[in-house]
This record gives C-alpha cells, sequence and structure tokens, in this order.
C-alpha cells in the first residue's frame, strides 16, 4: 500500500483482554521487544513525533496492547515490552498470558516487527519473542535499534550474532536502526509499506 500520512494518528485503544483486539482489513503492524530495548522510541522515530507512543520513565510501561490508527488507514499496535526483572511474578504471568492469546488469535496482525537491542546478543526473552513470531504465520522482521551506541566495526558481527541467536531465514530482513540519528528509518517504512 501506498505509504500513509503518518502526521495523522490517532491512540485508539489499550486492550487487555483477548475480546478487545482489534479485528480490521486495513494494515496491522505489531510491534515487540524487551522493555528497555527503545520500542516506544523507535514507533515515535517512524511517527517523527517526540512522545506519541508513552516513553516510560520506567522501562516496561506498556502493560496493554496499545493500538494507534495511522491516516485511517493502517493500524500500528504496540505490544507489552518484556523481561524486566522489578515486574512481579503475577504481572509477568498476565503479559505472557495475553501474548499467548495475541499470537494464537486468527488474522490479529499483518507485519511484525521485532525489535532488539544491536549492541548485545539477543536474551532468552528474545528467543521466545522471535518463536511467537514464526510460529503465527504472519511475516515479520528484525530491527536492531541503538545502532549509534556501536563501532562502525562492530555492527557487522553484532547483526551476524542476532541472526544467528534468533535463528532467522535468510529471508527475515534484519535492518540496523537508530531511534536516536533516524538510521533505518526509510527502509523500516518501506518494509511496513512498500509502494
Amino acid at each position: 500500500m501506498a505509504r500513509p500520512n503518518l502526521n495523522k494518528v490517532e491512540f485508539v485503544k489499550s486492550a487487555a483482554a483477548s475480546e478487545q483486539f482489534i479485528q480490521s482489513p486495513m494494515p496491522r503492524i505489531a510491534f515487540a521487544g524487551k522493555s528497555n530495548v527503545g520500542k516506544s522510541s523507535v514507533i515515535n522515530r517512524l511517527l517523527n513525533r517526540r512522545n506519541f507512543a508513552r516513553v516510560g520513565a520506567e522501562p516496561g510501561k506498556t502493560v496493554h496492547v496499545n493500538y494507534f490508527l495511522i491516516d485511517g488507514r493502517a493500524y500500528f499496535i504496540d505490544l507489552p515490552g518484556y523481561g524486566f526483572a522489578k515486574v512481579s511474578r503475577t504481572e509477568k504471568e498476565r503479559w505472557a498470558r495475553l501474548m499467548e492469546s495475541f499470537f494464537a488469535g486468527k488474522d490479529l496482525y499483518d507485519l511484525g516487527v521485532m525489535i532488539v537491542d544491536a549492541r548485545h546478543r539477543p536474551t532468552a526473552d528474545d528467543v521466545t519473542m522471535a518463536e511467537y513470531f514464526k510460529g503465527s504465520g504472519a511475516a515479520f522482521l528484525v530491527v536492531a535499534n541503538k545502532l549509534d551506541k556501536l563501532k562502525k566495526s562492530e555492527i557487522e558481527p553484532n547483526l551476524r550474532l542476532i541472526r544467528e541467536t534468533l535463528g532467522l531465514d535468510g529471508d527475515v530482513r534484519l535492518i540496523p536502526f537508530s531511534a536516536e540519528s533516524g538510521q533505518g528509518r526509510e527502509e523500516l517504512l518501506q518494509a511496513i509499506f512498500p509502494d
């Protein structure tokens, strides 16, 4: 689809249970990532907004499935951040149930965007999330955020390590990205909204 007007964005709802998930014929792009990986910052960078998707003072603030309508033509779905140690066990279990019902649901999203930290080997939680995406049958890609914090010589080896650890097939795109500088923004938008 042609790229929608990214300046026309509205928050639609926060879903706390599976019956609140949005079914829609419009393209739905689901974003997932660890609590401190800069998921909100990536979404904000795509939208050219400073703080549209809430950037919490503390990681782990997205606890529901949040829906944003882009130009009345597509949805961005912000999934709860995972793997944050300070969250209670009950909260972690609630998160796991919500994610299981989201990924078990039929046709709840069209493209998954998984965000990892370009500086580190993906965690066990990242591997689990990648498995959720692979198991759903929908297309997904991986964004390696915080690229600006790497030396040039570290980029390729780190991207290889991410691909290897997550067990990504050659056809899964891995996009180097910096929410800070905007590097990778155009490539990611092109992947989400191919002309």
